[in-house]
């Protein structure tokens, strides 16, 4: 279950607290359950996957991205499998590290593992956001945010897009004031 950061230090653990922060930004959280079948936990355990078992990983979840695509017109889905052992973990997540933005929205269904989501708010504060599994978050596009994941270094997250075209981050000057929350 998500937990949130304020610049001074205050932790919010319930998700309609969390919730009522994020709104100006746009930002949405849900907790969805994760759904764990056999097969599904025995996957979500493995650090690594192969382009088959996470196609089975998509395909236990289809039930929320049809969902999304029904009502919202997501078109595709993939999943993020990060682990220690990811080559290029550290420069792959340098890139997310620094505060920017996305010109399309960007959706995460947590499934394993932990992160964090760091925003700027209306007004400029700044506010982290621990995601958990269970946690489904929507960043509308043009929001300022980074991303890092926690001392575990291990996540695995469904991304839904709305087009094929995906998107890349747009970098900002906005200096990141919240460097460490949930190390």
């Amino acid at each position: 279950m998500a937990l949130l950061e304020k610049a001074n230090g205050e932790l919010l653990t319930e998700i309609d607290d969390i919730a009522d922060i994020l709104l100006p930004a746009g930002v949405s959280l849900e907790s969805w359950p994760v759904l764990r079948t056999s097969e599904l936990k025995t996957l979500l355990s493995s650090p690594g996957l192969t382009d088959a078992e996470k196609e089975a990983v998509l395909s236990g979840c289809d039930v929320y991205f049809n969902r999304l695509r029904e009502s919202l017109g997501y078109q595709s889905r993939d999943l993020v499998v990060l682990f220690p052992e990811t080559p290029g973990l550290d420069d792959l997540l340098a890139k997310f590290h620094q505060i920017h933005f996305h010109e399309d929205d960007e959706v995460r269904y947590i499934l394993d593992g932990e992160g964090v989501f760091g925003f700027v708010l209306p007004g400029g504060e700044q506010v982290a956001l621990l995601v958990e599994p269970g946690d489904f978050i929507h960043v509308p596009k043009n929001v300022e945010h980074w991303f890092h994941l926690t001392a575990k270094r291990r996540i695995k997250a469904v991304r839904y897009f709305t087009s094929t075209a995906g998107w890349v981050p747009v970098y900002t000057e906005t200096r990141l004031m919240l460097t460490h929350p949930f190390s």
